[in-house]
């Protein structure tokens, strides 16, 4: 006789309790010490998370947030407890995705093994199925926290992400009550089986169990793209979309039919082809688009975004009465934090205006740098330069590139001088002196 527990059979039981084991004998903790650029100093900081190893050769999946570029020290805590040192691979702010490899020759060195997870199908969950969060909250290594999938389709529409990267812009996620909180990032949410189908990213600050991953799909394809080139190109038009629900009479739409265009980026290749805010885009490289509802916006913009840059994109539009053909050639997308550095002897940090910023805040151009923070005492606060400044010059050198700025400071420091800078303040340009 076969014995049925749950509905399920004695063996399939023994699977699924193997493929969780598994799963969890994959998850890590993930302990980083990264440099961050704030208040005028260069500081290191530190950090807990959690990830996922994905394969044989060392890869873990874990999130943006959790480590960054500006990581000088990553150590994995395996589910033996054994530490290795690890190197970030690739990094996606975007869909808030980061790839790390474990150090084999010390996993070889040392003969220590570890266990690697599956990928299950995030487009096959429904809601109110059964998943667990597997992470370190608050330091405590492999905890695993149980609910249900109470979206499988949420969509947010503040796609800033953490210290003012954007994130969300081309997914939408997972939304599940199992407990999510600091420390969880990187970890994945899993079916009873062990099968990877998130990656647990956020949760919302003082609710009950309201938690956030990023669909298995999408993680995936980014991982994919990570290991081979350490970050994703997408295309940017500069299209700003909103969705044409209860607004179908004021356009005369048909339900189901096109996407409200919202704001279009100045300077953007839509805003050179002509398109305008209050446009209803119908159809996009010939293909008929629906953006009725929020949820169906994220897919919009990727269906841009994964366009290779340089495309022309043909763009079918509902102005008025009429319907026009306009095409817009993309261009690389590029985030509106750019790089960013510390001065310490002026006791200032900045960070490089970039093509988004500029166009965010209308800029002449992207040139210059931001100032991020000043030390008090220090000669850049003397001189009287604030957070939010953009220097643009510094003597007679017009501030193109961060490299530049670089280079007029190594000479201060070989030989220090008062330095005069322009700065640029709710649109007024003022001069400042930087004094020894």
């Amino acid at each position: 006789m076969t014995l049925v527990l749950l509905g399920l059979t004695a063996s399939t039981e023994a699977a699924m309790s193997r493929g969780f084991n598994r799963l969890l004998d994959a998850v890590v903790r993930i302990d980083v010490r990264e440099i961050e650029f704030s208040d005028g100093a260069k500081r290191i900081t530190g950090g807990v998370g959690s990830g996922v190893i994905i394969s044989n050769d060392g890869l873990v999946l874990t999130n943006a947030h959790v480590v960054s570029p500006q990581a000088v020290e990553i150590s994995i805590t395996l589910a033996s407890l054994e530490r290795v040192n690890a190197k970030l691979v690739g990094w996606d702010h975007w869909t808030d995705l980061a790839l790390l490899r474990i150090d084999l020759d010390a996993i070889k060195r040392r003969n220590l093994s570890f266990a690697t997870a599956d990928f299950g199908d995030s487009d096959d969950l429904f809601v109110g199925q059964t998943v667990f969060a597997v992470g370190t909250p608050h330091g405590l290594t492999r905890t695993v926290t149980r609910g249900i999938i109470s979206n499988n389709n949420r969509y947010f529409e503040d796609s800033r992400g953490v210290n003012g990267y954007e994130t969300g812009a081309f997914n939408t996620w997972l939304q599940t009550d199992a407990a999510i909180n600091p420390g969880n990032s990187g970890g994945p949410l899993v079916t009873e089986d062990g099968k990877v189908v998130g990656i647990n990213s956020r949760g919302y600050v003082g609710a009950d169990n309201l938690g956030f991953a990023i669909p298995a799909r999408v993680a995936r394809t980014v991982a994919a793209t990570l290991v081979k080139a350490g970050a994703v190109t997408r295309s940017y038009a500069g299209i700003g979309f909103r969705e044409l629900q209860d607004l179908e009479r004021f356009y005369a739409l048909s339900a189901n039919t096109g996407v409200l265009v919202a704001n279009v980026d100045v300077g953007s290749p839509a805003a050179r082809a002509g398109l305008r805010a209050g446009d209803v885009v119908l159809s996009l490289n010939g293909r008929k688009v629906d953006g009725r509802f929020p949820e169906q916006l994220p897919p919009i913009q990727q269906s841009i975004a994964s366009l290779p840059v340089g495309s022309a994109v043909k763009i079918g539009v509902k102005r008025g009465d009429q319907v026009v053909e306009l095409s817009a050639v993309t261009e690389k997308l590029e985030s509106r934090v750019g790089e960013e550095w510390a001065f310490e002897k002026w006791g200032l940090t900045v960070r490089k205006v970039s093509r988004a910023y500029a166009r965010e805040n209308q800029l002449p151009d992207a040139n210059g740098v931001v100032v991020l923070g000043v030390q008090p005492g220090y000669p850049a606060a003397e001189a009287g330069l604030a957070r939010g400044d953009i220097i643009t010059k510094v003597g007679h050198k017009t501030i193109a590139e961060l490299a530049e700025l670089k280079a007029l400071y190594a000479a201060y420091e070989a030989g220090p001088a008062p330095q005069l800078v322009e700065a640029q303040r709710n649109r007024r340009i003022s001069l400042y002196v930087i004094k020894p």
